[in-house]
């Protein structure tokens, strides 16, 4: 789980306005750091298959909600992928 104090702290970084907390951008960044918890995680512990299953999901969200920011403003997606380094 994300500890408070780093989800206002990705919530400060991505916001797009001084009340922001449910934007496409913030949204996304909170997935993509559960995502890296979760990677992380099964990496020691391989036979967690229910937190696998959480990954899978959390992923699949992600993607949507990409897909999504990239169909509204393909600037604000161009800008969210080069500050999350999601694609290579």
């Amino acid at each position: 789980m994300l500890q408070k104090e780093r989800k206002k702290e990705v919530i400060s970084t991505y916001k797009t306005h001084e009340k922001d907390t449910g934007s496409c951008e913030v949204q996304i960044a909170i997935q993509t750091e559960r995502i890296n918890y979760l990677t992380a995680h099964l990496k020691m512990h391989t036979k967690d298959h229910s937190s696998r299953r959480g990954l899978l999901a959390l992923v699949s969200l992600r993607r949507r909600l990409l897909e999504y920011l990239k169909g509204v403003d393909f600037n604000r997606y161009k800008t969210l992928i080069e500050k999350l380094k999601l694609r290579k």
